[in-house]
């Protein structure tokens, strides 16, 4: 099942109303969303985004009897001039970016993205676009895998990481999850020893994060929806590693900066001891909230 995280508080910060029309960048499993409408109805809208068309698919069946209440677009929420234009609503009361992955999507091993169950090594939120996990670490370069792994992994032990895969591959093509994962254990494994995170865990995050250009994604994204945001309209961010809570921050002190957004959490908020108890996915998330004030 697909927890939702700080739930309570995106829907405190969002302040809904009857009639509101809210923006779910990142409609996921739906939680965020499923308590928006309570909210918001009768008369209100939501836009529901996402980029992997199984959540669109599995949420029209969810929000079977909101379906005259939501707009569904299996979009990229960076193309939200299009998503506008789409939807005709370029007016917004409110807005959320989830930039986790749904459980849905971890657990589901023919997708790749989870280093926990063996599948094929894809990792692509739509698999009608661009390149694979499987093509990244089969034809790039060890040079391009190293700057990727330690870019968007912030993996300390890059070079190693991407050297073994590159002797790997040249054995045999390295196609599943599983394949990648003893690669990566064999080369780093043993620094992790005596850590609680898996020796995997930061190379899979940067794979995912490289194949679909997310930190591309969360500027633009985070940045272009603001000129659509009604005056006292919130922005709710929740970011799960630093390189995306860095652009949010930076995003939101420009626009504060720029006197068109009051900053209502100077620092992120972290989730408390009992949400991460409750769903240990969790405990790296952070939440900003911007107000557009003009």
């Amino acid at each position: 099942m697909h927890l939702p995280v700080f739930l309570e508080e995106v829907i405190d910060y969002l302040d809904l109303n009857p009639g509101d029309r809210i923006f779910d960048a990142t409609l996921g499993g739906g939680g965020h969303s499923k308590e928006i409408l309570k909210r918001i109805l009768p008369g209100g809208k939501l836009i529901a985004v996402d980029r992997d068309p199984e959540a669109i698919d599995r949420n029209r069946i969810q929000f079977q009897e909101f379906k005259n209440d939501v707009i569904f677009l299996n979009e990229n929420f960076r193309d939200i001039d299009s998503i506008v234009e789409k939807t005709g609503i370029d007016q917004l009361d409110g807005a959320i970016f989830d930039l986790g992955f749904s459980s849905f999507q971890l657990d589901e091993s023919e997708r790749g993205f989870s280093f926990m169950n063996d599948g094929p090594l894809d990792m692509r939120y739509d698999k009608r676009e661009g390149l694979s996990a499987k093509d990244v670490v089969n034809g790039f370069r060890e040079s391009e895998l190293i700057e990727i792994i330690r870019e968007y992994g912030e993996e300390r032990h890059a070079k190693l990481a991407a050297r073994a895969i590159v002797a790997a591959r040249k054995k045999n093509r390295i196609v599943t999850t599983g394949e990648l994962v003893e690669i990566i254990k064999s080369a780093i494994g043993w620094r992790y020893t005596r850590q609680k995170l898996h020796p995997a865990c930061r190379v899979f995050q940067a794979l995912r994060i490289f194949v679909n250009a997310e930190l591309a994604a969360v500027e633009e994204g985070v940045n272009r929806i603001f000129p659509y945001m009604k005056q006292g309209s919130r922005i709710c961010v929740i970011s799960f590693h630093s390189l995306e809570d860095r652009i949010v921050k930076n995003v939101f002190r420009n626009r504060s900066r720029s006197g068109e957004a009051l900053l209502l959490t100077k620092k992120p908020i972290q989730p408390n001891r009992d949400e991460i108890r409750i769903n240990p996915r969790a405990r790296s998330a952070k939440l900003r909230v911007a107000e557009r004030i003009v």
